[in-house]
């Protein structure tokens, strides 16, 4: 049986269905037969979404990239915007395809955990070569690091900056700690705060700067800071070795 648009979007929180339903009609509407497919991923897919503290992110699947369509699609950007959706990631199948060695974090995060709204379903049957998740999990540790030297500097001895700077990097963390659980053999979709624990218990570190990075209550200061940074330098240590 071929799954509806409204049967796929159950596996979404109920408030949630009508604006993407109306998100999805605006794609179809501006794109045409151009659009493939329209893919929901992140907090709304996994079922933990919280307007409060997360975005709409979905994946537009083109034929061919077509810039006046993005250009259209941008002049809604405001609207959707206050209705809790960030601009779509704007791929095509031979994106995908030649992406899966240089980005494969990013699609691993998607094909993990996505609900396909309409057309075809792009992402649920990639494979990935664990010398390229590897690799790109080194690279990313190595940038945080460097993102959090950067963003210390650049708060100019304010603790009070050192949240956003924890903040902008908690995603990439995540995403990059789920690679290492890919290389592990442990695939199936978890949510961040489970994606810690399992990192946690198999690298043998408690991870509470990470933990606290990731908490939108905690608090983020000088204190906290370091042990972000430990964690993160601990993490990459033990990902070199591997």
């Amino acid at each position: 049986m071929i799954a509806t648009e409204t049967s796929r979007l159950d596996a979404i929180i109920e408030h949630m269905r009508e604006p993407v339903r109306e998100f999805a009609d605006l794609v179809r509407q501006l794109s045409g037969s151009n659009a493939e497919s329209l893919t929901l991923f992140g907090a709304l897919a996994g079922g933990s979404f919280d307007p409060k503290q997360h975005t709409v992110r979905s994946v537009l699947v083109l034929d061919n990239i077509d810039l006046d369509l993005l250009r259209r699609l941008a002049e809604e950007g405001e609207r959707l915007g206050k209705s809790g959706f960030a601009a779509p990631l704007i791929m095509t199948p031979d994106y995908i395809a030649a992406s899966l060695d240089t980005f494969p974090l990013e699609l691993i995060e998607i094909h993990q955990c996505h609900v396909n709204v309409f057309g075809t379903d792009h992402f649920k049957d990639l494979k990935f070569e664990d010398g390229h998740v590897r690799l790109q999990c080194e690279r990313e540790l190595k940038g945080i690091l460097i993102s959090l030297r950067q963003g210390l500097l650049a708060a100019a001895g304010r603790d009070d900056m050192l949240e956003a700077v924890e903040v902008d990097i908690a995603e990439k963390l995540v995403r990059t700690m789920r690679g290492m659980l890919w290389l592990k053999g442990r695939k199936e979709a978890k949510h961040a705060a489970e994606v810690v624990d399992e990192v946690s218990t198999l690298i043998d570190r408690r991870l509470d700067g990470v933990r606290t990075a990731l908490d939108p209550q905690g608090r983020h200061g000088w204190e906290e800071f370091q042990q972000l940074y430990q964690d993160v330098a601990a993490v990459g240590d033990i990902v070199d070795a591997w």
